[in-house]
Order: C-alpha cells, then sequence, then structure tokens
C-alpha cells in the first residue's frame, strides 16, 4: 500500500533509488507528515476544549511539534541533497543524520514534559468530560498514527534513512501516547476513577527510554560506525578475484550518507612484478568499484618479495606461531631483513577490539614465542585492532 502511493508521489520509487529519488521520497515524506500532524493538531484542540481535557489538549501539542519535527526532515533532506562544494568536499548527505539525532531529541523531551504534566494531574487531578466526540477523536487519532508510524518505517527502510526509521519510532510512541488516553477516557467514563495522570507517567517513562535509545543509534552514524560485514566480505572477495593480488588487508570504510560511500584497502602484489603493470591493476580495480558498486575506492599498493623460499618457510612458520597464541589474529605486511647477527622480521598483525589483552601483551606474547624459532629475530611488530579480523586477510 505504502509503495503504491509513493510510486504514484515519486517517479522511479521502489527501484534502487538515486540520490534525487532519495531525496524527493524524503521530502515526500515530510509534507506527508506535516500534513497528517497539523490535521491531528486542529481536530484534537477542537476537542480538548470542548471536553475540558488536559490529557487531550497536551496530545494535540504534541502532534504540533511533530509537525517541527517534521519540517526538520523535510529540510534536512532538501539540504542533504545538495552537491559537494569547497567547504565540504564529501558532500551534505550526513545533514539527515542530524535531522535523526534532532528528532530524537524531541522525543526524549516529549518524553519528559509529558512526565512532568502526568506528576501534576497526580498531585491535582481535574474532572474531564469524555464525550463521543472526544472519544471519536481519539479512535481516529490512533487509527491514523498507526498508518503514519508504516508509512514512515516503509520509506526509511526502502531508501535506507535513519531518520525517517526514527520518526517512525516517535510516531508509534504517539499510538501508545493517545491509547493511553483514550483508555484513561473510558475507565473515567465506566469507573469516574481519575487514572489519566497514572497511565500518563507510564506512558512518559517508555518514551523517554525509548528516545534515549534513538539518540544512540541515530547519534552512530555521525560517530562512524564499523562497515557491515557483508560488504567487507564483498570488498575482499571481489578484490580477490583480479589475478596479481596476492594479499589484501587494512580495508576501511566510511560512509557520508547513503549511497557516499569512501574506502581504502591495502593490496599485496609481487615486487618482482613491473610497477606501470601493478599500478595499471590498481586503477581498473578502483574504477570498477565506482561503477559497478558505488565505493569511492583508494588501494594502497604494497609490494612483497615472492618466491624465496627461506622468506616463505619463514612467514609460514610466524603465522602457525601467531595463531597458536592469538586464533583471531592476521598477519600482513611480512618482509625479512636478512643479516649475518641477526635478522629483522617486520610484519602487522591485526586483531579484533574485542580482544581483551592490551597492545603491549599482544607484542611481549608474539616476540617470546618468535624467539623461540631462533633467538637472533628481531621482531618489529605493528598491532591494527579492527572491528573484524577477515578470513581473506593476509
Amino acid at each position: 500500500m505504502f509503495d503504491h502511493i509513493m510510486k504514484r508521489l515519486v517517479k522511479g520509487y521502489g527501484s534502487e533509488p538515486e540520490p534525487a529519488v532519495r531525496e524527493k521520497s524524503g521530502r515526500v515524506a515530510g509534507a506527508v507528515g506535516i500534513t497528517t500532524n497539523l490535521l491531528l493538531f486542529v481536530i484534537k484542540l477542537l476537542a480538548g476544549l470542548l471536553s475540558h481535557s488536559v490529557a487531550i489538549m497536551a496530545d494535540a501539542i504534541n502532534n504540533l511539534t511533530d509537525s517541527g519535527s517534521s519540517i526538520i526532515m523535510l529540510v534536512g533532506f532538501r539540504l542533504a541533497g545538495k552537491p559537494a562544494d569547497k567547504e565540504h568536499p564529501f558532500g551534505h548527505a550526513r545533514i539527515e543524520y542530524l535531522c535523526g539525532v534532532i528528532v530524537s531529541f524531541i522525543v526524549l523531551f516529549l518524553g519528559l514534559e509529558l512526565g512532568k504534566t502526568s506528576i501534576e494531574k497526580i498531585v491535582s487531578p481535574e474532572a474531564a468530560n469524555f464525550g463521543p466526540v472526544a472519544m471519536g477523536v481519539l479512535v481516529v487519532s490512533v487509527l491514523l498514527k498507526l498508518w503514519q508510524c508504516g508509512f514512515y518505517r516503509s520509506v526509511g527502510k526502502r531508501i535506507g534513512s535513519q531518520a525517517l526509521v526514527a520518526t517512525a519510532s516517535d510516531s508509534r510512541n504517539d499510538v501508545i501516547t493517545t491509547g493511553v488516553v483514550l483508555l484513561g477516557a473510558v475507565i473515567t467514563q465506566l469507573t469516574n476513577l481519575r487514572l489519566d495522570g497514572w497511565l500518563g507517567l507510564l506512558v512518559a517513562v517508555f518514551i523517554v527510554v525509548s528516545g534515549i535509545k534513538l539518540v544512540l543509534e541515530t547519534a552512530d552514524p555521525l560517530l562512524g560506525l564499523a562497515p557491515k560485514p557483508e560488504l567487507v566480505q564483498h570488498v575482499y572477495r571481489k578484490i580477490r578475484t583480479y589475478p596479481g593480488v596476492i594479499g589484501i588487508h587494512d580495508l576501511t570504510v566510511h560512509s557520508y550518507g547513503e549511497g557516499r560511500c569512501f574506502a581504502s584497502v591495502h593490496c599485496e602484489v609481487p615486487a618482482e612484478e613491473d610497477i606501470l603493470v601493478s599500478h595499471d591493476l590498481i586503477d581498473n580495480i578502483e574504477r570498477d568499484f565506482l561503477e559497478e558498486d558505488g565505493i569511492h575506492l583508494v588501494i594502497h599498493l604494497d609490494p612483497v618479495v615472492t618466491g624465496d623460499p627461506k622468506t616463505d618457510q619463514l612467514r609460514q612458520q610466524v603465522t602457525d606461531r601467531v595463531k597458536d597464541l592469538y586464533p583471531q589474529a592476521a598477519i600482513h605486511d611480512f618482509r625479512v631483513v636478512w643479516g649475518v647477527t641477526h635478522s629483522n622480521i617486520v610484519f602487522d598483525v591485526a586483531v579484533p577490539f574485542t580482544l581483551k589483552d592490551s597492545e603491549q601483551t599482544i607484542k611481549d606474547q608474539i616476540v617470546r614465542q618468535l624467539q623461540t624459532l631462533d633467538p637472533t629475530y628481531r621482531v618489529v611488530l605493528t598491532i591494527d585492532r579492527v572491528s573484524v579480523v577477515n578470513e581473506m586477510e593476509s
């Protein structure tokens, strides 16, 4: 149903969203939110005035604030669609993340305000006259907010918008808020008990907890999230398909908004290969990722000596010893400077953030282990902390 509506309003909606389609989809969703929330504000305000219900009046103000959130979201998508400029070479797409954070704080603020109002109603309960009109308005409000929640969530997931997903959660909270007001109205009519304050306080706690979670979730992209394992696997597997690449490591991914992915990775190539051939290989890989995956990939070329049996044997021994100590580790950038009185072994070890040992402890353990192979080895070791050690790292 929601896809059908959006396809009528946004040309190209439903397929892999282009930046222009995605921006327009966000603006349409914001316009729908402004319209529906203003409608709810007007009818609830009238119902609150007729019934002398503070709860309904507060709920009306809540919907007016939701209109403000929708305006923020609409403006956010508009600004996020601006092209890159001198001051912002990676574009403006992260503005959408900021809008998500703002909406989350609004949710948190409303929860605190509702809690304050509920406590006041517990201390000083007020009588209200919930007639058929007020009841009907509350029922319509619950149904419309349910529709809103589904609409925002559907569009948010379709275009990958954290701001819209946060707004969907806000609409869900409004369903609960209005539902509690409706429940309190029914109980008041049937029993004459005044439970609005207690029910409102319960809802306020729920909204505050939800708001805190939303703040944390929407702030994550601004702080910098680790790349998804599926993306890491895809990048590693694809690069491995190019003849001439013998190792991959140190993948870093930065997101500057949906569809604006920048990444860097180290690729090991045979040191004896012509540098022009290796450079051409790297250029081809970078171009293919941009054209086929939309990823701006920059590759650092690491030349590795191959075909030296002595070095290859030592590399395998070092790998086995490191794996014995830390099965989740991977080594890369391995090289040896053979000498007469001693030999320098230089390499990096990638270990996950979940490994509790300190970097110094890891180094000490590995050095002691390798010196059992030969006490004249001098180990020059660098520790890399990574989110996930990929099994394709060399």
